[in-house]
């Protein structure tokens, strides 16, 4: 210990000190392309806000377009992997014979736990997805390459637990879930308004304690109807 009795810090390694560099630059872009979308970003603006010179942003990441992908790419694989763990963890405790709010459940309620539990950096990655998620263009491939095995293993256990239900009416119903889960993941504070204050577009425990019941009830209302269709056709 030095002779003035305070333990010094720890030199930070070249290896460290890119880390601890690249991870407050991915830190900040996420805010800012939460906010502003891909477009809306430049890495002058980033850099500034990480208070570097924006040739030090270029040295890290090639372009806006690596930084992006970077941004996404970090928190997509965590999010993926927790929820098909969620999901295998589920399917063998009901040994194949799962619900529609099980199923639901271990594949929403582990992905609100981390913007619950997770902090602004979680919430910010939230309304970015949201933003990809609505984006045609080039969106629709980020969400295809990271969520797609997660998304088929929730289809494979639906498809177990409404085992009389026509295929396309479980791909609509995840469709809808989704839509709902990306518009409560973008937190516009229309439901703030609109409620008066009484729902907060922030309050994902509120969502957690409601989403997987309520989008239950969907799937059991649009897959019963085609049995009913058949014996009219009968």
């Amino acid at each position: 210990m030095p002779a003035d009795g305070n333990p010094r810090r720890k030199r930070q390694t070249k290896a460290e000190k890119r880390a601890e560099t690249t991870e407050q630059i991915l830190d900040v872009a996420e805010h800012l392309f939460s906010l502003h979308g891909l477009h809306g970003v430049t890495l002058k603006d980033v850099a500034k806000r990480v208070g570097v010179h924006h040739t030090l942003v270029n040295y890290y990441f090639d372009d806006k377009q690596k930084l992006f992908d970077e941004v996404f790419a970090r928190r997509a694989a965590v999010t993926s992997e927790r929820r098909m763990k969620a999901l295998e963890a589920y399917d063998e405790e009901t040994d194949g014979k799962p619900t529609v709010e099980g199923a639901l459940h271990a594949f929403l309620d582990t992905d609100l736990d981390l913007y619950i539990e997770g902090g602004e950096g979680w919430r910010n990655y939230g309304a970015l997805s949201a933003q990809v998620a609505n984006t045609p263009e080039w969106g629709a491939v980020m969400m295809d390459q990271h969520f797609d095995p997660v998304v088929l293993r929730l289809i494979e256990i639906l498809k177990k637990a409404l085992p009389e239900a026509a295929e396309e009416d479980i791909f609509w119903g995840y469709h809808f879930v989704t839509g709902a889960l990306m518009l409560t993941l973008a937190r516009t504070g229309r439901i703030d308004k609109l409620s008066g204050g009484l729902c907060k577009s922030s309050d994902y425990a509120a969502v957690k304690a409601r989403m997987a019941r309520f989008m239950a009830a969907g799937f059991h209302n649009i897959c019963k109807e085609r049995p009913a269709e058949k014996k009219k056709a009968v």
